[in-house]
C-alpha cells in the first residue's frame, strides 16, 4: 500500500501486512507452511472483520496486496510445475504391462511399475534378494548388474532364471541406463506380464475361444509350462496339449512361441487404442473393498466434457448425491453394497473442474452450469423424479435443483448440511480451517483463488490423511470417522477428482464457493418450505456448522426436519449412512 494513503478501519497494519506477505511467498515455494499463513492471516484479518460492514464486506481492496497474491499463485504453479517426472518415470514410462523395475549398484530397487509391484511383489527400497527367483539365479542377476554397471560389456544382456512360486521359466533383460545425475542403473524387464483387465474377453471375442483356452493363453504368456498348467487347473498334461493345438489352430499360429508373440502385439494394439480414443475410459477404483466403477461421459450443449458415477444398483430407484467440494464421490464399500441390495441407483455428478469434467469459462455463471450439468445427467439416467442427498454446504444445490426445478425432486436429505451464513458471528465459530477459507470467500474474496490452491498443493504434498487430520483436528469424530478402513478406503478413492497426482479441483472448488454460497440464499430456502420435505442429519462436532450455529439455523428455519448427531461431525454421512438408506426406503418411490 500507498505509504501516504491514510489508514482505515479496514487495513492492514504496516507490520501485520508485512508479515502476512513474508508468509504468502513462504507458501508459495513451499505448501507445507500453509498453516503458519493461516495462523498469521486469522491474527491479522479477524480484528477487521470484527468492525467490517457484513452486507458489503470486501477487505484488504488493495492492488498492492491484490498482486502479491497473483504472483504468488504464479510461484506455486512454477515450483509444481518445475517437479518434472524423476528418472524413474522416464525409464519406466515405456513399460506398461510388462514387468519392470530399476536397480541401482546395492542391488536396491529405485522405481518399479505397477505391473511389476503385481506380479513381481517388488516395491520401491526393495532388496534384489527379495524377487522370488532360485539362489543361484539372484547370484547370476547380481554379477550381471555389477558388468553392466561398469561397462566391462555390452550396454544389455538377457538371462533365463527360474521363478520360486509356480516353478517356470523368466526371462529378465537387463539394460545399463544413464540417469541425469547420479550413477548410472540397470533396467530389468521381465517376462511377467500383468495381464490387463477383460483382455481374456478381448481374446475370445478375436479368435472365438472358449474361456477355458483364454485362460490357456494367458498361462503360456506367463511362462509357464504345459505340465504347469495341468496342475493348476487340475487337468491332465493331455487335455491341455489338445486346448493348445486347437488354440494354434484357432489363431493359425504354429507354435507356442509364436502364439505368445501374438497375444502380446494383441495386447499392445489394445492398450493403443485405448491410448488413443479422444474421451478416455476412466474408471474409480478402490484398493481394497470398492467395486471399480466406470464412469458415465456426457457431453454439455456448450462442448465441455461431463462425468458422472451410477452407484448401488444400476437399475434401482435413483438417487442423486451431492460429494461436498472435496469431490467425495464413492460410498463406503458396505453402503454401496447396501445400496445395491436395496435396490437404489446413487447418481453422483464430478462437477465442473473435477475429474475429467471440464472447467466452465470464466465468463460463465459456475453455479448455473452445476444445476444444468446435474439436470442433464438425470436425463441421462431417464430420471424424472428422484430424492437428493448432499453433503456439507452442498446443501446449497440441492436447494437450488429443488428451487428450480420442483417437480423433479421428492426430498432432500442434507448430511452435514449448511444453512444460509447470515451473521458474522457464525463465520467467527468456524474451526479455523473453514474459517479460513469460507471467511475468506466473504471477506476477501479477490484473495480466495489463491488460497484453496494453496490448501490443494498442501494436501498434495502432504497426503490426504496428513490433510484430513488438520483440517478436523478440531472434530474427534470426524478424524475417527475418516480412519475407519472402509471410510478411508472410500475417501481417498472418491476424493481423486478433487486431487490426485496430475489434476487438482482447485479453480472449480474456488468459484463454486465464490458464486452463490456466500449470498443471502434464504428466500429459496423458505421457498420449499411445505413444497418439499427437507432432513438435515448434523453432528455436534461439526467445524462448518457448531452447535450454537445449528441452534440459530433451527431457530430461523423451524419447518425442517433436524436430526441430531453427538457423535458425529462433518462426515457424518460416512458414519451414519444406515439411518441415510432407512431414510431413503421410507421415501414415496
Amino acid at each position: 500500500m500507498d505509504p501516504s494513503r491514510a489508514q482505515n478501519k479496514t487495513d492492514l497494519s504496516e507490520a501485520d501486512r508485512n508479515e502476512a506477505i513474508d508468509r504468502l511467498y513462504d507458501v508459495a515455494l513451499d505448501p507445507e507452511r500453509f498453516e503458519t499463513l493461516l495462523d498469521v492471516w486469522e491474527s491479522a484479518v479477524r480484528p477487521l472483520r470484527a468492525q467490517a460492514n457484513f452486507a458489503a464486506p470486501r477487505l484488504l481492496d488493495d492492488p498492492i496486496i491484490a498482486g502479491h497474491f497473483k504472483r504468488a499463485s504464479e510461484f506455486i504453479d512454477r515450483v509444481d510445475l518445475s517437479q518434472a517426472p524423476n528418472d524413474m518415470d522416464t525409464i519406466l514410462a515405456p513399460f506398461g504391462q510388462v514387468s519392470a523395475f530399476v536397480l541401482d549398484a546395492t542391488l536396491t530397487v529405485k522405481g518399479v511399475n505397477s505391473a511389476g509391484i503385481e506380479r513381481l511383489l517388488l516395491n520401491k527400497g526393495s532388496k534384489l534378494s527379495e524377487l522370488a527367483v532360485h539362489p543361484d539365479d539372484l547370484d547370476a542377476i547380481g554379477r550381471a548388474v555389477s558388468t553392466l554397471m561398469h561397462g566391462k560389456a555390452h550396454d544389455t544382456t538377457v538371462l533365463r532364471v527360474r521363478a520360486l512360486q509356480q516353478a517356470h521359466f523368466v526371462v529378465l533383460r537387463l539394460q545399463r541406463c544413464l540417469t541425469v545425475a547420479g550413477p548410472p542403473l540397470v533396467l530389468a524387464a521381465s517376462s511377467e506380464v500383468g495381464w490387463p483387465d477383460g483382455f481374456n474377453d478381448i481374446l475370445r471375442r478375436a479368435f472365438s475361444l472358449t474361456g477355458a483356452e483364454a485362460d490357456v493363453v494367458q498361462s503360456l504368456v506367463e511362462c509357464c509350462s504345459v505340465s504347469d498348467i495341468a496342475k493348476q487347473r487340475g487337468r491332465s498334461v493331455d487335455t491341455i496339449r489338445a486346448q493348445v493345438k486347437s488354440i494354434l489352430s484357432k489363431t493359425e499360429t504354429h507354435s507356442q512361441v509364436e502364439l505368445v508373440r501374438l497375444a502380446l502385439s494383441v495386447m499392445d494394439m489394445a492398450n493403443l487404442t485405448m491410448d488413443a480414443q479422444v474421451e478416455p475410459r476412466m474408471v474409480s477404483k478402490g484398493y481394497d473393498s470398492l467395486e471399480s466403477r466406470d464412469y458415465q461421459t456426457l457431453t454439455t450443449p456448450d462442448g465441455r466434457r461431463l462425468d458422472y458415477l451410477v452407484l448401488g444398483d444400476p437399475k434401482g430407484q435413483p438417487i442423486l448425491f451431492l460429494p461436498l467440494n472435496y469431490g467425495l464421490v464413492r460410498w463406503p464399500a458396505s453402503a454401496e453394497a447396501e445400496a445395491s441390495q436395496k435396490g437404489l441407483r446413487i447418481i453422483v455428478p464430478v462437477r465442473s473442474g473435477y475429474g475429467k469434467s471440464d472447467l466452465v469459462p470464466k465468463k460463465a455463471s459456475y453455479g448455473d452450469a452445476v444445476i444444468a450439468d446435474t439436470m442433464q445427467i438425470l436425463d441421462d439416467q431417464g430420471v424424472k423424479t428422484c430424492p437428493i442427498v448432499s453433503m456439507g454446504n452442498d446443501s446449497y444445490y440441492g436447494f437450488q435443483l429443488a428451487r428450480h426445478y420442483p417437480d423433479s425432486f421428492t426430498a432432500l436429505i442434507a448430511c452435514g448440511g449448511v444453512l444460509p451464513i447470515t451473521l458474522r458471528e457464525q463465520y467467527e465459530r468456524m474451526d479455523k480451517w473453514h474459517r479460513f477459507i469460507l471467511a475468506g470467500a466473504k471477506y476477501t474474496p479477490h484473495l480466495l483463488p489463491f488460497m484453496v490452491k494453496a490448501g490443494f498443493f498442501l494436501a498434495r504434498k502432504i497426503g490426504k490423511r496428513s490433510f484430513i487430520h488438520a483440517v478436523y483436528g478440531d472434530s474427534p469424530a470426524d478424524v475417527a470417522t475418516f480412519e475407519h478402513p472402509e471410510v478411508f478406503e472410500a475417501i481417498i478413492t472418491g476424493s481423486e477428482v478433487a486431487l490426485s497426482t496430475n489434476h487438482i479441483a482447485h479453480d472449480g472448488f474456488s468459484r463454486a464457493i465464490l458464486e452463490g454460497q456466500n449470498d443471502d440464499w434464504s428466500a429459496d430456502v423458505h421457498a420449499l418450505k411445505g413444497r418439499l420435505p427437507v432432513i438435515f442429519m448434523n453432528g455436534m462436532q461439526d467445524p462448518h456448522v457448531p452447535p450454537e450455529t445449528l441452534r440459530e439455523f433451527q431457530r430461523d428455519y423451524d419447518w425442517i426436519d433436524y436430526r441430531i448427531y453427538e457423535d458425529a461431525g462433518q462426515l457424518i454421512f460416512f458414519r451414519h449412512w444406515p439411518d441415510v438408506i432407512k431414510v431413503l426406503s421410507t421415501l414415496p418411490n
